[in-house]
Protein backbone atom coordinates (compact mmCIF):
# COMPACT_ATOMS: atom_id res chain seq x y z
CA UNK A 1 0.00 0.00 0.00
CA UNK A 2 1.31 3.11 -1.53
CA UNK A 3 1.47 6.29 1.38
CA UNK A 4 1.42 9.67 0.15
CA UNK A 5 3.90 11.99 2.16
CA UNK A 6 3.20 15.71 1.39
CA UNK A 7 5.87 18.30 0.77
CA UNK A 8 5.86 22.11 1.82
CA UNK A 9 6.06 24.20 -0.93
CA UNK A 10 8.55 26.04 1.45
CA UNK A 11 12.17 24.01 2.60
CA UNK A 12 12.78 23.69 6.49
CA UNK A 13 15.04 26.30 8.37
CA UNK A 14 16.67 25.22 11.75
CA UNK A 15 15.59 27.31 15.26
CA UNK A 16 19.20 28.57 14.83
CA UNK A 17 19.18 29.70 11.68
CA UNK A 18 15.94 31.55 12.38
CA UNK A 19 17.35 33.18 15.27
CA UNK A 20 20.41 34.20 12.81
CA UNK A 21 18.17 35.66 10.61
CA UNK A 22 15.81 37.44 12.79
CA UNK A 23 19.44 39.13 14.76
CA UNK A 24 20.28 40.04 11.15
CA UNK A 25 17.12 41.71 10.63
CA UNK A 26 16.84 43.74 13.65
CA UNK A 27 20.76 44.67 13.31
CA UNK A 28 20.11 46.33 9.59
CA UNK A 29 17.09 47.60 10.96
CA UNK A 30 19.16 49.16 14.12
CA UNK A 31 22.14 50.78 12.18
CA UNK A 32 19.79 51.46 9.12
CA UNK A 33 20.74 55.21 8.18
CA UNK A 34 17.58 55.82 6.80
CA UNK A 35 16.36 55.48 10.77
CA UNK A 36 18.74 58.20 12.03
CA UNK A 37 21.19 58.38 14.17
CA UNK A 38 22.14 55.26 16.45
CA UNK A 39 20.81 55.58 20.57
CA UNK A 40 22.70 56.92 23.29
CA UNK A 41 24.54 54.76 25.50
CA UNK A 42 23.17 54.24 28.93
CA UNK A 43 26.55 55.03 31.62
CA UNK A 44 25.64 53.06 34.95
CA UNK A 45 27.53 54.75 37.99
CA UNK A 46 29.37 52.57 39.61
CA UNK A 47 29.76 54.97 43.01
CA UNK A 48 32.65 55.64 45.15
CA UNK A 49 35.66 54.21 44.70
CA UNK A 50 36.78 54.81 48.31
CA UNK A 51 33.74 53.12 49.61
CA UNK A 52 33.45 49.28 50.38
CA UNK A 53 30.78 46.89 51.27
CA UNK A 54 31.01 44.16 53.33
CA UNK A 55 28.74 41.11 54.43
CA UNK A 56 28.77 41.35 58.44
CA UNK A 57 29.44 44.65 59.10
CA UNK A 58 29.53 43.75 63.22
CA UNK A 59 32.41 41.66 63.02
CA UNK A 60 34.59 44.88 62.29
CA UNK A 61 34.43 46.79 65.73
CA UNK A 62 34.52 50.57 65.63
CA UNK A 63 36.28 53.15 68.05
CA UNK A 64 36.53 56.89 68.40
CA UNK A 65 39.51 58.65 68.03
CA UNK A 66 41.08 60.01 71.09
CA UNK A 67 42.53 63.49 71.16
CA UNK A 68 45.85 65.04 72.03
CA UNK A 69 46.94 68.51 72.62
CA UNK A 70 50.22 68.45 70.75
CA UNK A 71 52.75 71.24 69.49
CA UNK A 72 52.04 72.16 65.35
CA UNK A 73 55.28 70.88 63.81
CA UNK A 74 56.71 71.72 60.36
CA UNK A 75 59.22 68.86 58.18
CA UNK A 76 61.42 70.28 55.84
CA UNK A 77 63.95 68.38 53.57
CA UNK A 78 67.37 69.44 53.34
CA UNK A 79 71.22 68.42 53.13
CA UNK A 80 74.61 68.17 55.53
CA UNK A 81 77.20 70.82 54.44
CA UNK A 82 80.16 71.87 56.39
CA UNK A 83 80.50 74.83 58.41
CA UNK A 84 82.70 76.96 56.56
CA UNK A 85 83.84 78.13 59.69
CA UNK A 86 85.48 75.21 60.14
CA UNK A 87 87.03 74.56 56.62
CA UNK A 88 90.90 75.31 56.71
CA UNK A 89 92.53 75.53 53.38
CA UNK A 90 96.35 74.41 53.33
CA UNK A 91 98.21 76.68 51.41
CA UNK A 92 102.49 76.17 50.86
CA UNK A 93 103.86 79.58 51.28
CA UNK A 94 106.91 78.64 49.55
CA UNK A 95 106.40 77.96 45.91
CA UNK A 96 107.83 74.91 43.89
CA UNK A 97 107.17 71.29 42.89
CA UNK A 98 105.43 68.94 44.66
CA UNK A 99 107.44 65.67 45.45
CA UNK A 100 105.65 64.01 47.85
CA UNK A 101 102.13 63.83 49.16
CA UNK A 102 101.15 62.25 52.16
CA UNK A 103 97.54 62.32 52.65
CA UNK A 104 94.69 62.42 50.51
CA UNK A 105 91.14 63.39 49.45
CA UNK A 106 88.72 61.47 52.77
CA UNK A 107 91.56 61.10 54.82
CA UNK A 108 91.21 61.96 58.58
CA UNK A 109 94.02 63.98 59.64
CA UNK A 110 95.15 65.51 62.70
CA UNK A 111 96.55 69.47 63.63
CA UNK A 112 100.17 69.22 63.04
CA UNK A 113 100.35 65.88 60.24
CA UNK A 114 102.36 66.06 57.58
CA UNK A 115 100.47 66.64 54.08
CA UNK A 116 103.07 67.13 51.46
CA UNK A 117 106.62 68.42 50.76
CA UNK A 118 107.61 70.86 48.39
CA UNK A 119 110.97 71.53 46.41
CA UNK A 120 111.14 75.60 46.25
CA UNK A 121 113.76 77.92 45.18
CA UNK A 122 112.08 80.05 47.56
CA UNK A 123 113.83 78.73 50.16
CA UNK A 124 117.46 79.19 48.32
CA UNK A 125 116.98 82.80 47.78
CA UNK A 126 115.36 83.03 51.64
CA UNK A 127 118.54 81.24 53.00
CA UNK A 128 120.84 83.65 50.73
CA UNK A 129 118.77 86.47 52.43
CA UNK A 130 119.12 85.27 55.68
CA UNK A 131 123.38 84.84 55.45
CA UNK A 132 123.66 87.95 54.77
CA UNK A 133 121.53 90.13 56.80
CA UNK A 134 123.49 87.71 59.52
CA UNK A 135 126.99 88.80 58.45
CA UNK A 136 126.27 92.14 57.87
CA UNK A 137 125.10 92.22 61.65
CA UNK A 138 127.84 90.64 62.33
CA UNK A 139 130.22 93.52 60.77
CA UNK A 140 128.01 96.11 61.88
CA UNK A 141 128.02 95.13 65.44
CA UNK A 142 132.18 95.22 65.38
CA UNK A 143 131.85 98.95 63.95
CA UNK A 144 129.78 99.71 66.83
CA UNK A 145 131.68 98.20 69.46
CA UNK A 146 134.96 99.99 67.72
CA UNK A 147 133.68 103.26 67.87
CA UNK A 148 131.99 103.21 71.39
CA UNK A 149 135.25 102.43 72.19
CA UNK A 150 137.20 105.07 70.53
CA UNK A 151 134.33 107.50 71.80
CA UNK A 152 134.98 106.70 75.35
CA UNK A 153 138.46 107.61 74.93
CA UNK A 154 137.87 111.07 72.53
CA UNK A 155 138.83 109.62 69.44
CA UNK A 156 135.70 110.57 67.74
CA UNK A 157 132.47 112.84 68.07
CA UNK A 158 129.32 111.43 69.30
CA UNK A 159 127.47 112.09 66.21
CA UNK A 160 129.99 109.01 64.51
CA UNK A 161 129.30 107.08 67.66
CA UNK A 162 125.47 107.49 66.63
CA UNK A 163 125.99 106.68 62.89
CA UNK A 164 127.57 103.30 64.54
CA UNK A 165 124.74 102.60 66.60
CA UNK A 166 122.01 103.05 64.09
CA UNK A 167 124.08 100.86 61.65
CA UNK A 168 124.09 98.04 63.96
CA UNK A 169 120.25 98.34 64.60
CA UNK A 170 119.21 98.53 60.81
CA UNK A 171 121.49 95.24 60.43
CA UNK A 172 119.86 93.77 63.63
CA UNK A 173 116.46 94.67 61.82
CA UNK A 174 117.64 93.13 58.90
CA UNK A 175 118.18 89.87 60.44
CA UNK A 176 115.17 89.47 62.26
CA UNK A 177 113.29 89.44 59.18
CA UNK A 178 115.39 86.85 57.18
CA UNK A 179 114.57 85.28 60.46
CA UNK A 180 111.25 85.51 60.36
CA UNK A 181 111.05 84.89 56.64
CA UNK A 182 112.87 81.36 56.77
CA UNK A 183 110.02 80.45 59.92
CA UNK A 184 107.27 81.33 57.81
CA UNK A 185 108.34 79.21 54.89
CA UNK A 186 108.55 76.46 57.10
CA UNK A 187 112.90 75.85 57.59
CA UNK A 188 115.09 75.82 60.10
CA UNK A 189 117.91 78.00 59.92
CA UNK A 190 120.32 75.88 61.51
CA UNK A 191 119.30 72.86 59.44
CA UNK A 192 119.05 74.38 55.75
CA UNK A 193 116.93 72.87 53.25
CA UNK A 194 115.02 73.31 49.80
CA UNK A 195 112.17 71.04 50.67
CA UNK A 196 109.46 72.69 52.34
CA UNK A 197 107.23 70.17 54.72
CA UNK A 198 103.54 71.18 54.93
CA UNK A 199 101.43 70.32 58.06
CA UNK A 200 97.79 70.24 58.83
CA UNK A 201 96.47 73.71 60.33
CA UNK A 202 93.71 71.69 62.25
CA UNK A 203 92.10 68.20 62.92
CA UNK A 204 89.68 67.24 60.62
CA UNK A 205 88.88 65.56 57.00
CA UNK A 206 89.94 66.71 53.65
CA UNK A 207 87.27 67.23 51.72
CA UNK A 208 89.31 68.59 48.81
CA UNK A 209 92.65 67.77 47.10
CA UNK A 210 94.18 69.84 44.75
CA UNK A 211 97.30 68.58 43.66
CA UNK A 212 99.29 65.37 42.47
CA UNK A 213 102.68 64.10 42.34
CA UNK A 214 105.26 66.65 40.51
CA UNK A 215 102.31 69.37 40.54
CA UNK A 216 103.19 72.84 40.93
CA UNK A 217 102.18 74.03 44.73
CA UNK A 218 102.25 78.13 46.27
CA UNK A 219 101.23 81.50 45.63
CA UNK A 220 103.77 82.41 42.75
CA UNK A 221 103.67 79.12 40.47
CA UNK A 222 100.85 78.49 37.95
CA UNK A 223 98.99 76.49 40.01
CA UNK A 224 96.45 75.96 42.82
CA UNK A 225 97.59 78.31 45.67
CA UNK A 226 95.49 75.45 47.99
CA UNK A 227 96.73 72.37 48.30
CA UNK A 228 94.20 70.95 50.54
CA UNK A 229 91.39 71.88 52.11
CA UNK A 230 90.81 70.27 56.07
CA UNK A 231 87.13 70.29 57.14
CA UNK A 232 86.13 70.15 61.10
CA UNK A 233 83.37 67.77 61.12
CA UNK A 234 82.15 67.60 64.32
CA UNK A 235 79.75 70.27 63.83
CA UNK A 236 78.22 70.79 61.09
CA UNK A 237 75.29 72.94 59.15
CA UNK A 238 71.83 71.49 57.76
CA UNK A 239 70.91 73.54 55.24
CA UNK A 240 67.11 73.37 54.05
CA UNK A 241 64.22 74.77 52.10
CA UNK A 242 61.73 76.22 53.91
CA UNK A 243 58.40 77.69 51.79
CA UNK A 244 58.07 81.27 51.94
CA UNK A 245 54.10 80.51 53.31
CA UNK A 246 56.14 78.55 56.31
CA UNK A 247 59.18 81.27 57.23
CA UNK A 248 56.81 82.61 59.73
CA UNK A 249 57.03 79.14 61.58
CA UNK A 250 61.31 79.40 62.46
CA UNK A 251 62.78 81.57 64.79
CA UNK A 252 66.63 82.11 65.36
CA UNK A 253 67.82 79.99 67.73
CA UNK A 254 64.80 77.33 67.91
CA UNK A 255 65.87 73.62 68.18
CA UNK A 256 65.15 71.47 65.21
CA UNK A 257 64.96 67.56 65.43
CA UNK A 258 67.42 65.74 62.47
CA UNK A 259 66.40 62.89 60.97
CA UNK A 260 69.20 60.74 58.65
CA UNK A 261 67.56 59.33 55.44
CA UNK A 262 70.33 56.88 55.44
CA UNK A 263 70.01 56.14 59.55
CA UNK A 264 66.17 56.69 60.26
CA UNK A 265 66.79 55.33 63.73
CA UNK A 266 69.31 58.19 64.61
CA UNK A 267 68.20 61.49 65.67
CA UNK A 268 69.71 64.22 66.12
CA UNK A 269 69.37 67.71 67.42
CA UNK A 270 70.37 71.17 66.22
CA UNK A 271 69.78 74.85 66.56
CA UNK A 272 68.57 77.28 64.15
CA UNK A 273 71.61 80.00 62.98
CA UNK A 274 70.37 81.53 60.13
CA UNK A 275 67.21 82.27 58.17
CA UNK A 276 68.16 83.41 54.33
CA UNK A 277 66.81 86.84 53.78
CA UNK A 278 66.56 85.64 49.88
CA UNK A 279 63.70 83.65 48.14
CA UNK A 280 64.18 81.37 45.54
CA UNK A 281 62.55 83.37 42.36
CA UNK A 282 61.58 79.61 41.26
CA UNK A 283 60.35 77.62 44.67
CA UNK A 284 59.54 80.74 46.62
CA UNK A 285 61.55 79.28 49.10
CA UNK A 286 64.24 80.34 51.76
CA UNK A 287 67.77 78.67 52.94
CA UNK A 288 66.99 77.99 56.95
CA UNK A 289 70.95 76.99 58.27
CA UNK A 290 70.82 74.33 61.49
CA UNK A 291 73.96 73.88 63.09
CA UNK A 292 74.12 70.07 64.28
CA UNK A 293 76.74 68.56 66.70
CA UNK A 294 78.20 65.94 64.79
CA UNK A 295 79.63 63.03 67.11
CA UNK A 296 81.30 60.28 65.75
CA UNK A 297 80.96 61.90 61.71
CA UNK A 298 77.96 59.83 61.16
CA UNK A 299 76.19 62.52 59.02
CA UNK A 300 78.26 62.78 56.11
CA UNK A 301 78.44 65.78 53.93
CA UNK A 302 75.65 65.84 51.07
CA UNK A 303 73.41 63.43 52.64
CA UNK A 304 69.43 64.17 52.84
CA UNK A 305 67.68 64.38 56.29
CA UNK A 306 64.23 65.91 57.51
CA UNK A 307 64.31 68.71 60.14
CA UNK A 308 61.14 68.54 62.19
CA UNK A 309 60.31 72.21 63.64
CA UNK A 310 58.17 72.30 66.56
CA UNK A 311 56.02 75.69 67.07
CA UNK A 312 55.16 77.41 70.60
CA UNK A 313 51.62 77.32 69.27
CA UNK A 314 49.29 73.43 70.17
CA UNK A 315 47.22 72.08 68.33
CA UNK A 316 44.34 69.08 68.75
CA UNK A 317 44.73 66.39 67.11
CA UNK A 318 43.19 63.13 66.65
CA UNK A 319 44.53 59.84 68.01
CA UNK A 320 43.92 56.39 66.77
CA UNK A 321 45.02 52.62 67.23
CA UNK A 322 48.22 51.90 65.24
CA UNK A 323 46.12 48.71 63.73
CA UNK A 324 43.49 51.16 62.53
CA UNK A 325 46.13 52.53 59.74
CA UNK A 326 46.44 50.85 56.32
CA UNK A 327 49.62 52.02 54.55
CA UNK A 328 49.46 51.69 50.54
CA UNK A 329 51.07 52.82 47.89
CA UNK A 330 52.90 54.98 50.07
CA UNK A 331 50.24 56.87 51.83
CA UNK A 332 48.30 56.12 54.86
CA UNK A 333 44.54 55.55 55.01
CA UNK A 334 41.17 54.39 58.30
CA UNK A 335 38.03 53.36 57.78
CA UNK A 336 35.19 55.33 58.58
CA UNK A 337 31.72 53.88 59.04
CA UNK A 338 29.58 55.05 55.71
CA UNK A 339 25.85 53.68 57.17
CA UNK A 340 24.74 50.04 56.59
CA UNK A 341 27.11 47.70 55.52
CA UNK A 342 29.58 50.13 53.85
CA UNK A 343 32.79 51.74 55.25
CA UNK A 344 34.65 54.79 53.74
CA UNK A 345 38.53 54.88 53.11
CA UNK A 346 40.12 58.15 54.01
CA UNK A 347 43.80 59.67 53.50
CA UNK A 348 44.91 60.83 56.86
CA UNK A 349 48.52 62.28 57.53
CA UNK A 350 50.24 60.60 60.25
CA UNK A 351 52.12 62.42 63.28
CA UNK A 352 54.22 60.72 65.43
CA UNK A 353 53.99 57.53 67.52
CA UNK A 354 52.60 57.37 70.91
CA UNK A 355 52.68 55.10 73.88
CA UNK A 356 50.23 51.87 73.79
CA UNK A 357 50.25 51.47 70.14
CA UNK A 358 48.85 54.73 69.46
CA UNK A 359 49.21 57.10 65.97
CA UNK A 360 48.59 60.76 65.81
CA UNK A 361 46.74 62.06 63.03
CA UNK A 362 47.31 65.29 61.64
CA UNK A 363 45.05 66.13 59.14
CA UNK A 364 42.71 63.74 57.62
CA UNK A 365 40.05 63.06 60.32
CA UNK A 366 38.82 64.57 63.60
CA UNK A 367 39.05 63.59 67.51
CA UNK A 368 35.68 61.73 68.00
CA UNK A 369 35.35 60.67 64.80
CA UNK A 370 34.56 56.51 64.54
CA UNK A 371 37.07 54.51 62.67
CA UNK A 372 37.81 50.78 62.16
CA UNK A 373 39.89 49.58 65.13
CA UNK A 374 41.43 46.80 62.94
CA UNK A 375 41.82 47.40 59.19
CA UNK A 376 44.02 44.29 58.78
CA UNK A 377 40.88 41.83 59.38
CA UNK A 378 39.14 44.62 56.92
CA UNK A 379 41.15 43.84 54.03
CA UNK A 380 41.23 40.40 53.79
CA UNK A 381 38.02 40.14 54.55
CA UNK A 382 37.60 42.01 51.15
CA UNK A 383 40.38 39.97 49.83
CA UNK A 384 38.30 37.30 50.52
CA UNK A 385 35.07 38.52 49.15
CA UNK A 386 36.71 39.12 45.46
Amino acid sequence: MTRNILKPKFPLISFGGLLVCLSLTACDKKFNPSDGAPPKVQVVPTGDMGLVTVDKPDQFPVVAADEIDAAETLNVTGTVNPDIAREVPVISLASGRVVDIKARLDDFVKKGQLLLKVQSPDITNAFDTYLKAKNDELLANKQYVRSKDLYDHGAISLSMLEQAQDTEDDAKADLVAAEGQLNTLGVKKDHPSDIVDVYSPISGVIVQQNVTIAAAAGVNFSGNATAFTVADLSSVWVICDVYENDIPKIKLGQMAQIKLNAYPDKVFFGRVSDIGPVLDPNIRTAKVRIEVPNPGLIMKVGMFVTATFTSNTRQQHAVVPQYAVLHLHDRDWVFLPAGGNKFKRVEIQPGISLPDNKLEVLSGINPGQQVVSNVLQLEATLEAQQ
